[in-house]
């Protein structure tokens, strides 16, 4: 049986590629927000620089023939390390240049890695083995991978990192934030069992012998399961002593002092060393503040932030937060941090709102040792119950805090109150109060002194805390200024991953779903908060706003977006809600004119509706235009002339005459529309009552300007990007829920317990007979499948069947699981699912799987009775998917590239539904296309239409007759209930009854009771005496004249053939009444909206949407009470986090009990990831983080599919060594077109090296914007060359990894290809991130890139970019660049095997040929672009020539052109592809250009129809030559403002 498997050594680390932001030697200043990164280095510099001459020399493996390497230096380290990677001071902790040009020549791997030796490595070889997996972490490529060969010395590294310190000699402030950062990193790794093994110790019991007596006491009183564990490991520990001969002093363990001798350096550096006296030699690292006099260190305060940063990392995951928090506690860390000048510092804003995260980890409302999330009412009792204990304290033993004892808990429990009460006593008396009696701090600690900081230990400890339901409804959904524009919360595109951040991130494991959730809240509401701004950055400065002579704002521009306001006035403030302090409602109406637009515009502001969001602004430009310097020192707000900014929700849009537009709720009839009059509009809209309630607080208590008055601008977003808030509101109303994730999800997705506990072997009620219905073709495929068994065919009444066809029900018997779900490759996963069956008797006798081959009833004298087959012989691996699939728990499957992942998606859709008719089931996906293809699939198997819903904006894109959209399914209920009820009067006709029997469905069913089912029961008693007489059937059947309009349904040979199809007859009568039950509903419910609500409720079995739309309705379907049993989720690899957790919770619990019993999930890890627009966010917090990839790396067990039936088998190695077994289905290898050569061309696959053209390589006009002219122009050479020969358009596709790339490609082939009708534009231009999930038969790519890798280093764009192929694959590119990088060594060593010039085959002159694949033919290799060109100017002249003739010839015959012929080889050979392809089970991702029937287009004729919108985008933007176009395509940026182009490639709109 083919494996399952967990996750293994090389199976799949984080893969977000980090740019390098390049710096000159001498450049200390950080780049400005938006500037270009500097290109000053380049290829060449760096060949040429000393580290690359070094590695050239010692360790570079790059080039086959490179000279024996001298032996391992260690002063050659120590000189590096010195010379190359220390710093002096200021916020850079490593010179990230030199860094950089050590990782690009494998320093670590080929280096200090294998020379490493744990006895003898000195202090300069572990500090440099630490910088360089830093560096690996900040590009985000894996950096464990290369110490799996030695894990015993990785341990010893490890060890000795973790002495490092205690070698005696002191680190320099920036080696201790390089060293802080490997252990950040090390503990974000702790799915890498090498890293955890021997990190997660540190966070153990034993660190408690570094509290102090009283904690410690408290905390054992607290917990008093652990103090037999302590004792345990007290006993272990000495026992292990004696051993050694050692004396036992537990004080001495690296396990008890590492983090407190950690946690107190951070106390000293920041209390002496943040603000320094000093004039020292490094004042240049220091600047003045101007206030003190004093000098602020950066180097200090970036240690100071990280540092924070540790602290949170691991009091925010479970296994680490246990035994850390009482040490927190204990050394009273953040009331230290609140009272340190740093703290209230200008320049600490971002180490503050650190210590306010840290604050908010270390009180969370959690059970440290159960895990258990904590209710509000036990937050509340254990608060009541620490205060009480107090008060009963002080009343027996602190005479002067009397008054406190008496008080009530109410006028105690906030901070005022306290600090007032806790005033009254002495400093001796605070001390010995918060030492000795309360023992929240040491006596020892030289803060114990401080008054202060006592009192603020005690309120901390004391006062109640903000429930954190209470904080987040408390919170605005929508952003403000200050919140836009706070560079430590919502950082600008040149985040390069060096600083920390105060963000929270998304790891492994979060500590309860409410926590989980909460993070989600944050990272999504800033990273829609980044694209608002985006947008207002991209919209004000249109206006140009100015001051006129009243001194007011005025407008001279216009924008498309913004329009200014004529009037703002708030019309009703709504009482607060019981409980609530925020108003319940907040009304404002806006009146602004259309009158500057022109009619495109006003249709689009005219186009306004209800809940859409929009954004006030309040602009107040500066008198004076400010001077250029001014300018670059202003913030974007000073520079906008931006106040204020408050988001909006529209409630209704009236015209000039107050008559309601775009109205969705019936008020207004059909009939009584008319189009809005005049140029003025009023929107109605509804303010956020939190920010409402907080702006107001701040006027009466601060005097601080009114928001409201202020108002003068009104902006709206493209509607497919401003769903946020609907999002945000679910998330929020999640949390305010007690959200049930079934319990056997539970652990799983917090990231805890075993990973294989959802696994289907683990669940309770599993479906011990399977019908498998037509997965099997026949009995051959069915043991094919199950080739670990003995298959034994039975009847269904238990005798031996020799010839059995399908269907096939099999009975599961329980040893099935284990040797199905082997887990090899992850020691965590393996052992729970092995304890079913031994493995170890694996060569005894093979074990029975009992098959019952039965045979399906009649379904039916009809044609449509017949039920739809599946065609598609289904892999082992598709069949361990299926049957995982239709059991209940978690499944996970990974589809590799073309490996069928659709197919077995809809296979597991028409298993489930037969299996389990009663169960309904969503399907998610990200996008509408996957949707459709789902969707398009299931149409053809046996699940009755009436059973299918598609819901969101995208079914009018299905390509079938049928509507599956709520109102389409509804209309054809309707249509249905007629065409049935007619059956009905002719089924009474042909009884001689009345007719009137099928005028409603009510009647209809009385009908089926008295008439049509008594007859059916007589019948079948009359027949039970008459078997022996063979017409019997065919005389006394009573719906014989029902069915007279069909074939002859009676043979009358024989009484069982007879009995058989008489079954089948009345199967369809059966049915059909059954549908009209079904219609009955539709019949009694009037409106449209109810029958809709009925169909999505209680008709539908199966409903599909896309993601965002099931977090946009998150709240219509549980008002709905919309139901479903199991959720299959495609693409889930694709999805966010969150959006993948709001589909589970879309019902609502029936008694406190999850009803969710399966969950698919369907994805691909090794492609690339959800779309995350701010690089900070990615790189950071991870928000790029899908669950299916968080789920891999958990351990959690999957199912790979592993033959693919897309590529040819030379094509497909260039990918498949990044999964396991990945082999070929059988027809890539035997169809003839696979076999074939691609005419033309030497070889099937070749990468092509770009020298500089020009003088030139890659070039950025603007940041992140790069092209390279070369490339461009080569590829629209080959793309012109292969049409010359007759390649139809619609096969090929230019892809390039940089929008900068495409525009420059788009331009040259507007100027080159589009004049000439027979070349025409290709099936698509456009960027490999875009092109996930498509793919055609010949692919050029074009790299870019000259000078660093950039973000193709994220080994899955290279897993994409090398999949899109089918029969052909050039790629070009800088050899000497990508040929050394370590994570594409596996691809390009095969590429290049072969010559790096392209080779062609210019005897063949057709797309046609005979030769062999493997067969090169009479090689020519072209030495470059210019040689390319001519080529294909010499077959341009040719084809002129023949076009000139055969016009002359047309004259004199009727001969057609004399090109066309040239498309009939391919033609043909593409017909077999296609026929073969037809029946095969593989996802085709859907082809880049659904119109094949193009390529049957002579090239005269054809111009692309398939791409006729992107003709005529680019002939909008003119076919301008690429140097004239290079500036102003850098405006067409997808992601306008700059914003990274490498990361916002493949933006696919994950928007409705």
């Amino acid at each position: 049986m083919t494996k399952v498997y967990g996750t293994g050594a090389y199976d799949f680390k984080r893969h977000r590629v980090a740019e390098y932001p390049v710096e000159s030697a001498n450049q200390v200043a950080e780049p400005k927000t938006g500037s270009a990164i500097p290109n000053t280095i380049t290829l060449l510099e760096i060949q040429r620089d000393r580290l690359t001459k070094i590695a050239e020399a010692k360790w570079s493996k790059a080039g086959e023939d490179s000279k024996p390497k001298k032996p391992f230096d260690p002063k050659l380290v120590k000189e590096i390390y010195e010379t190359e990677l220390v710093v002096s001071g200021g916020r850079k902790t490593v010179p990230l240049q030199r860094v950089m040009i050590l990782e690009v020549s494998q320093y670590l791997e080929n280096y200090l890695w294998p020379n490493f030796d744990p006895e003898t490595a000195s202090f300069e070889h572990v500090m440099s083995m630490i910088l360089m997996v830093n560096e690996k972490f900040r590009e985000n490529v894996a950096a464990w991978i290369c110490f799996y060969d030695r894990k015993d010395v990785f341990k010893a590294f490890i060890e000795k990192v973790l002495r490092l310190k205690e070698q005696g000699r002191s680190l320099s402030i920036a080696e201790k934030t390089n060293y802080l950062l490997f252990m950040i990193n090390a503990f974000q790794s702790l799915e890498d069992e090498i890293v955890s093994e021997t990190v997660l110790r540190l966070a153990s019991l034993q660190s408690w012998l570094s509290l102090s007596y009283g904690r410690f006491q408290m905390e054992l009183c607290l917990n008093t399961d652990l103090i037999k564990k302590w004792k345990r490991m007290i006993k272990r520990e000495a026992k292990e002593a004696m051993k050694q001969g050692d004396p036992f002093d537990p004080s001495t363990m690296l396990e008890a002092k590492f983090l407190r001798n950690i946690i107190e350096e951070f106390l000293e550096v920041l209390d002496s060393k943040v603000f320094s006296h000093s004039h020292g030699d490094d004042e240049d690292n220091e600047l003045v503040d101007a206030i003190g006099f004093e000098k602020v260190n950066d180097a200090c305060i970036l240690y100071c932030e990280r540092f924070m940063e540790f602290l949170i990392d691991l009091l925010s995951q479970l296994p680490t937060r246990r035994y850390l928090r009482p040490i927190v506690s204990d050394v009273a860390v953040v009331a230290k941090c609140h009272l340190s000048a740093l703290y209230t510092h200008e320049k600490g804003k971002l180490f503050a709102q650190l210590v306010d995260l840290l604050q908010f980890y270390e009180g969370f409302e959690i059970n440290d040792h159960v895990g258990t999330q904590l209710n509000d009412d036990e937050v509340l009792q254990s608060h009541y119950d620490r205060l009480q204990s107090f008060q009963l304290l002080a009343f027996k033993k602190i005479p002067k805090l009397r008054e406190l004892a008496l008080a009530n808990i109410g006028g105690i429990h906030r901070r005022a109150d306290l600090s007032k009460r806790l005033s009254v006593l002495s400093p001796e008396e605070l001390k010995d109060l918060v030492c000795c009696k309360l023992k929240l701090v040491s006596m020892k600690d030289p803060w114990s002194e401080r008054v202060d900081f006592l009192i603020e230990v005690m309120v901390s400890f004391f006062e109640k805390q903000q429930s954190q339901k209470e904080a987040i409804n408390a919170l605005p959904l929508y952003p403000n200024e200050q919140i836009m524009w706070d560079e430590s919360l919502v950082p600008s595109i040149n985040y390069s991953g060096e600083g920390c951040l105060a963000l929270p991130k998304l790891n492994l494991q979060f500590l309860t779903l409410h926590d989980y959730l909460l993070r989600n809240f944050n990272l999504f509401r800033l990273e829609s908060t980044y694209e608002i701004r985006e947008d207002i950055q991209e919209a004000v400065p249109h206006l140009l706003a100015y001051i006129n002579h009243e001194g007011e704002t005025a407008f001279r521009g216009w924008s498309r977006m913004a329009v200014p306001i004529r009037e703002f006035k708030i019309t009703e403030v709504k009482q607060p809600n019981i409980g609530e302090v925020k108003p319940s409602s907040v009304t404002a109406a806006v009146t602004f004119s259309i009158s500057s637009y022109k009619a495109r515009m006003r249709s689009e502001w005219n186009a306004l509706k209800e809940h859409d969001v929009l954004f006030l602004l309040s602009i107040r430009p500066s008198f004076e235009p400010l001077s250029a310097e001014e300018a670059a020192k202003a913030s974007v707000p000073q520079r906008l002339g931006l106040q204020f900014v408050r988001g909006c929700e529209v409630i209704e849009i009236r015209d000039e005459e107050g008559t309601l537009m775009n109205d969705f709720t019936g008020r207004i009839k059909r009939d009584e529309w008319k189009p809005p009059k005049g140029e003025l509009r009023t929107v109605i809209v509804a303010l956020d009552t939190a920010q409402y309630h907080m702006d107001v607080g701040d006027i009466a208590e601060k005097d601080a300007e009114d928001v409201y008055g202020t108002f003068n601008i009104l902006m709206r977003r493209k509607p497919k990007e401003n769903n946020f808030k609907a999002i945000l509101e679910s998330i929020r109303d999640l949390m305010n829920e007690t959200c049930i994730v079934p319990d056997w999800l539970h652990n799983i997705f917090l990231g805890y317990g075993n990973p294989s506990a959802a696994q289907w072997t683990n669940m309770p009620d599993l479906l011990e007979t399977v019908d498998f219905k037509d997965t099997f073709l026949d009995a051959d495929h069915l043991r094919e499948s199950f080739s670990d068994y003995q298959v034994q065919f039975i009847n269904p009444d238990g005798t031996e069947n020799l010839h059995p066809r399908p269907p096939f029900r099999i009975r599961l018997p329980r040893t099935l699981k284990g040797n199905i779900h082997a887990l090899p490759g992850n020691k965590k996963s393996s052992t729970a699912s092995m304890n079913d069956v031994s493995m170890a008797d694996a060569g005894s006798e093979q074990e029975k799987l009992i098959v019952e081959a039965y045979i399906p009833p009649d379904p039916g004298p009809y044609p449509q009775d017949q039920p739809k087959q599946n065609s598609v012989r289904f892999t082992p691996t598709q069949i361990v998917a299926i049957n995982s699939g239709i059991q209940p728990g978690l499944t996970m499957v990974v589809g590799p590239p073309g490996t069928g992942k659709t197919d077995t998606a809809v296979q597991i859709l028409n298993v489930l539904y037969h299996n389990c008719p009663s169960q309904r089931t969503l399907i998610i996906t990200h996008s509408n296309q996957a949707l459709n293809d789902l969707f398009e699939k299931i149409m053809q198997r046996d699940v009755p239409a009436r059973y299918l819903l598609r819901l969101g904006q995208g079914e009018q894109e299905l390509a079938t007759d049928l509507d599956f959209s709520r109102q389409g399914r509804v209309n054809a209920m309707l249509v249905r209930r007629l065409e049935l009820l007619s059956e009905v009067e002719r089924l009474a006709r042909s009884l001689q009854l009345p007719e009137d029997v099928g005028y409603t469905c009510e009647t209809a069913g009385y009908f089926w009771l008295l008439h049509v089912y008594s007859h059916w029961e007589q019948f079948l008693a009359a027949c039970s005496g008459n078997e022996d007489k063979p017409t019997f059937v065919q005389d006394r059947f009573p719906f014989k004249e029902f069915f007279s309009n069909t074939r002859p349904v009676f043979t009358g040979e024989s009484f069982e053939k007879d009995m058989r199809a008489a079954k089948g007859c009345f199967r369809h009568l059966k049915t059909m009444f059954q549908e009209l039950e079904e219609c009955r509903a539709f019949e009694l419910l009037k409106s449209t909206a109810d029958r809709a609500n009925y169909l999505m409720t209680k008709q539908a079995k199966i409903v599909a949407m896309t993601c965002t739309h099931a977090a946009l309705k998150r709240k219509d379907f549980l008002q709905l009470g919309f139901k479903y049993d199991n959720l299959l989720m495609e693409e889930s690899a694709q999805i966010l986090e969150i959006e993948t957790f709001i589909p589970m919770l879309l019902q609502r619990q029936e008694d406190g009990y999850a009803r969710l019993k399966r969950c698919i999930l369907i994805g691909d890890h090794h492609q690339l990831p959800p779309v995350v627009k701010n690089m900070a966010f990615q790189k950071y917090s991870h928000m790029d983080q899908s669950l299916f990839t968080r789920f891999v790396r958990l351990g959690i067990p999957y199912i790979e599919l592993n033959a693919q039936g897309r590529a040819r088998p030379s094509i497909a190695q260039l990918y498949n060594w990044r999964y396991r077994e990945l082999g070929d289905l059988p027809y890539v290898k035997e169809a003839g077109i696979f076999h074939k050569a691609n005419a033309g061309f030497s070889y099937d696959y070749q990468l092509v090296d770009v020298p500089d053209y020009l003088g030139k390589g890659e070039t950025a006009p603007s940041p992140w914007f790069y092209q390279n002219e070369g490339e461009a122009e080569y590829v629209v050479s080959v793309y012109m060359y292969m049409r010359l020969l007759g390649y139809p358009a619609s096969k090929i596709s230019i892809l390039t990894t940089y929008n900068g790339q495409k525009l420059l490609i788009r331009d040259v082939i507007n100027r080159r290809c589009i004049p000439y009708d027979f070349i025409g534009p290709p099936s698509k231009v456009t960027t490999v991130d875009k092109f996930q999930g498509q793919q055609n038969d010949f692919i050029l790519l074009s790299l870019v890139r000259t000078r660093f890798v950039g973000h193709l280093r994220d080994v899955r764009r290279l897993v994409v970019a090398m999949s899109r192929a089918r029969l052909g694959l050039y790629v070009f590119c800088r050899r000497s660049l990508f040929e050394q990088c370590y994570e594409l060594q596996p691809t390009f060593q095969l590429l290049l095997q072969r010559p790096d010039h392209l080779a062609l085959n210019l005897n063949e002159t057709t797309s046609f040929t005979d030769r062999h694949v493997a067969d090169p033919g009479l090689v020519q290799l072209v030495s470059g672009v210019e040689e390319m060109s001519g080529i294909v100017n010499f077959k341009m002249h040719q084809v002129y020539q023949a076009r000139v003739m055969g016009h002359q010839f047309d004259q004199f015959s009727a001969h057609s052109g004399q090109v066309a012929p040239s498309l009939g080889g391919w033609e043909e050979q593409n017909s077999q592809l296609n026929s073969t392809s037809q029946h095969q089970p593989m996802d085709a991702d859907r082809p880049a250009d659904s119109h094949d029937a193009n390529g049957d287009l002579p090239p005269e004729s054809k111009s692309g129809e398939a791409t006729e919108m992107e003709v005529l985008e680019n002939r909008r933007d003119g076919a301008s030559s690429p140097e004239n176009n290079l500036k102003e395509k850098t405006d067409m940026n997808g992601d306008r403002g700059g914003a990274p182009v490498e990361s916002s490639s493949h933006d696919e709109n994950r928007m409705e």
